[in-house]
């Protein structure tokens, strides 16, 4: 298995190797994220992350990552108010009541896809 280490560079950027990973398409959660990184009580450190990771230079796809149950509970950290799910929806991800459909079947697990 090919981890990226915490110890060589700091968690936020650990959190941005792993979300740019992240298949088009598909999605993975803070959770999922937090394990692979090896720190699994982490999942609101992962979303604090991701907030800021719209300041970087090289794009972080944040929309990817909704929490565990595919509800999309970031997306008031994106500009306007339908941006996450607009993203999600140019990929062919469908969005229903802030939640993704078909959740399970386009779970990008870290810890087994990595």
């Amino acid at each position: 298995m090919n981890r990226i280490s915490n110890t060589d560079s700091n968690f936020f950027e650990s959190v941005y190797q792993v979300v740019r990973l992240v298949p088009y398409g598909r999605v993975t959660t803070y959770g999922a994220i937090a394990r692979y990184l090896g720190s699994p009580q982490s999942s609101r450190m992962v979303g604090w992350a991701l907030n800021g990771s719209q300041h970087l230079q090289e794009w972080v796809p944040a929309h990817r990552v909704v929490n565990r149950n595919g509800e999309l509970t970031g997306k008031i950290h994106f500009p306007g108010n339908n941006t996450m799910q607009q993203l999600l929806e140019s990929e062919g991800i469908v969005v229903e009541d802030n939640t993704v459909v078909n959740f399970n079947e386009l779970l990008w697990d870290p810890t087994v896809e990595l």
